[in-house]
């Protein structure tokens, strides 16, 4: 006997499954929605010419000369992405970064190109001296202890030095109290009052950051960098972080890492309804790419699940290293 011929008919009138039979209901109904100009593509910058060196821990990511990423830039202009951000790795280290404002260190030489070369694209630089200190740490280091303030001098310099370059956007990602204010007002004094700042407003002391620093060559020689970046338990002092940020003329706020932070990106957007940065860190990056090499995930669908979760979540701005992936995938 059939027993599927039996069955009772449930009398609801309200049935959530309707908008979900076809792909034409379901995109008319979706809520979120991702696009290319959400994504900024984070770019590592060397010194030579014809290296295009594949970082071991990031699959698909390279270090690039200048002339290199330029064709990137290129590239991910065809794919739709108009908004990249430069990470510098100098040749020469010093224990206070003085590289990180040479106007031929290799970020200053790649802004000059890339405005020449690929002009619509926005070009963004991450302000800090991690990369280009012989001790890997953040700023200044006085007695083992990261100074703040004079720290803060050299992240000036060096943010004024993007900004003459012909940088867009200057992001600094340092974590020192009073940057945002300090850089503000010494780019408007120098006549780079168009010059926009998005800063690292509630970044957190990470184990995702690992990948990157072997992209960068930044780790800390000694310690951590848990006196400047955020403790991961708290939430309050993010939305202290980003309300100061505001204060001192932060054009964007943003929050790092992403996925293990989705519940601050939200806060920050309810609290401030301001332009909002995610930053889908090299971590978050790496475990996709690994899962995905053994086999254990789909990745394309991963990754745009992934992606979407932060736009849900309130970031107006994803930093992702899928950024020109996921740009084709939803073209």
């Amino acid at each position: 006997m059939n027993h599927l011929h039996t069955h009772t008919t449930l009398k609801i009138t309200r049935r959530l499954r309707r908008l979900r039979q076809s792909e034409p209901l379901r995109a008319m109904v979706r809520e979120t929605r991702l696009s290319p100009d959400n994504f900024m593509l984070p770019l590592f910058v060397c010194e030579g010419e014809g290296v295009r060196r594949e970082v071991p821990s990031m699959p698909n990511v390279f270090n690039l000369s200048v002339d290199e990423a330029v064709k990137e830039v290129e590239a991910a202009k065809a794919d739709g992405i108009r908004s990249v951000i430069l990470f510098g790795l100098p040749d020469r280290k010093d224990d206070i970064g003085s590289a990180a404002y040479d106007p031929e260190a290799p970020v200053q030489s790649a802004i000059r190109a890339i405005k020449r070369a690929v002009p619509g694209v926005l070009v963004v630089t991450d302000v800090c001296l991690c990369e280009y200190t012989s001790h890997g740490h953040c700023g200044i280091v006085i007695d083992e202890q990261i100074a703040n303030d004079a720290t803060v001098d050299q992240l000036v310099r060096t943010a004024v030095s993007h900004a003459a370059a012909g940088a867009d956007i200057v992001a600094p990602s340092d974590m020192m109290d009073g940057r945002v204010g300090a850089i503000r007002h010494a780019l408007d004094e120098r006549g780079f009052d168009r010059t926009a700042i998005m800063a690292y407003a509630a970044k957190y002391c990470s184990a995702f950051y690992g990948p990157f620093r072997d992209a960068a060559g930044s780790a800390p020689a000694f310690g951590d960098r848990r006196s400047h970046q955020m403790d991961p338990a708290n939430v309050a002092e993010a939305l202290r972080e980003v309300e100061q940020d505001i204060e001192e003329g932060a054009d964007i706020v943003m929050v790092k890492p992403a996925l293990t932070y989705l519940d601050v990106i939200a806060r920050v957007k309810e609290a401030f309804d301001y332009p909002t940065a995610a930053y889908h860190v090299s971590g978050e990056y790496a475990m996709l790419k690994a899962a995905a090499r053994n086999g254990w995930i789909d990745e394309p669908r991963a990754m745009l699940e992934t992606l979407t979760s932060i736009r849900r979540a309130g970031a107006d701005i994803i930093l992702t290293y899928y950024a020109r992936e996921a740009a084709r995938a939803i073209a």
